[in-house]
C-alpha cells in the first residue's frame, strides 16, 4: 500500500507555554478531503498554524510528513515550498504591496529565483477570471480595505497559483455571505484533484454543502474525539456539540 500524501502523528502543540493540542494524528491520501469541526477553543486553528510552522505555535512532540518528507524541522517557507499551504482565518493586509507583486513573489519563491516567469501575467489573469476576481484588484494593496469575501477569494487565488500538494483551510468560510461562500467553494473545488488533498477547519455544515469531504473529525479540548463520514457534520449541525461533551465525559468515567 502506498504511503499517505500527508500524515501527522501524535502532534502536541503549545502556545505561550499553554498546551492546546494533545496528541492528534491523521492520514490524508491523494484525492481526499477531510474536515475538522469542533467548538471554539478546541485547538483546530492552533493545529493548522502549528503544522504550517507559525513560530507562535510550538510543536513539542510528534511528526508530520508530506510526500514522505518530515516537515517538523522545516521553516514555514520551506514547508510552503514542499507543498503545504495555509489559508488564514483572518488574512493580513500588507499596505504598499500590490496583489500582483505579492503573487509574483510567492510563485517565484516556489519556482526558484532563476525561474522563467514570462508566463506569470497570463497565468495570473486566467486564475483571476476563473475565481471572479476583478482585474482591478491586481494593482490594489494586498487585503488593504478588502471585504471579508474579497480577502478569502485572494487566499484561494494564491492557492490556485501555487498549486500546493496539501491545502489547510482555516475557517475559510468565516464571515462570508452566501454568494462569497459559493465563489470560494468553487475555487476550492477547481483546485482539488486526484493528486492533492484538502484539510478544512470549519464550524458549520454550510461550507461542506459545497466542498464535499469524505471524512469529518471532531476536535474537543485539543484532541480528536470522534471521526466519521459527511453524515457526522449533519449530526453536529442538528445536535450541536453538547452530545460530544457528554460522550467525552462518559468515556472519562469508564
Amino acid at each position: 500500500m502506498s504511503e499517505p500524501l500527508f500524515e501527522f502523528k501524535n502532534i502536541h502543540v503549545e502556545v505561550e507555554g499553554k498546551k492546546v493540542v494533545h496528541g492528534v494524528s491523521l492520514k490524508i491520501n491523494k484525492g481526499e478531503v477531510h474536515a475538522i469541526m469542533g467548538p471554539n477553543g478546541s485547538g483546530k486553528s492552533s493545529l493548522s498554524n502549528a503544522l504550517m510552522g507559525h513560530p507562535a505555535y510550538k510543536i513539542t512532540q510528534g511528526e508530520a510528513f508530506l510526500d514522505g518528507r518530515n516537515l517538523i524541522n522545516m521553516s514555514a517557507d520551506e514547508r510552503s515550498r514542499a507543498g503545504l499551504f495555509l489559508a488564514f482565518q483572518y488574512p493580513l493586509a500588507i499596505p504598499g504591496v500590490t496583489v500582483a507583486n505579492f503573487m509574483r513573489a510567492a510563485l517565484q519563491s516556489h519556482r526558484g529565483k532563476d525561474a522563467d516567469m514570462t508566463d506569470f501575467r497570463k497565468l495570473f489573469t486566467a486564475q483571476m477570471k476563473e475565481l471572479h476576481v476583478d482585474r482591478s484588484f491586481a494593482t490594489r494593496y494586498l487585503n488593504d480595505g478588502f471585504s471579508g469575501g474579497e480577502k478569502k477569494r485572494i487566499e484561494i487565488l494564491q492557492m490556485s497559483m501555487l498549486k500546493p500538494r496539501i491545502a489547510l483551510l482555516d475557517e475559510t468560510d468565516s464571515g462570508l455571505d452566501i454568494d462569497a461562500l459559493k465563489q470560494v467553494a468553487e475555487g476550492i473545488n477547481r483546485y482539488h484533484n486526484d493528486e492533492n488533498g484538502v484539510l478544512m477547519v470549519t464550524h458549520y455544515q454550510r461550507l461542506l454543502n459545497y466542498v464535499k469531504p469524505q471524512y469529518v473529525h471532531v476536535m474537543y479540548k485539543g484532541q480528536f474525539v470522534t471521526s466519521g463520514g459527511p453524515e457526522l457534520a449533519l449530526k453536529l449541525e442538528d445536535r450541536g456539540y453538547e452530545w460530544i461533551e457528554k460522550k467525552v465525559g462518559q468515556e472519562a468515567e469508564v
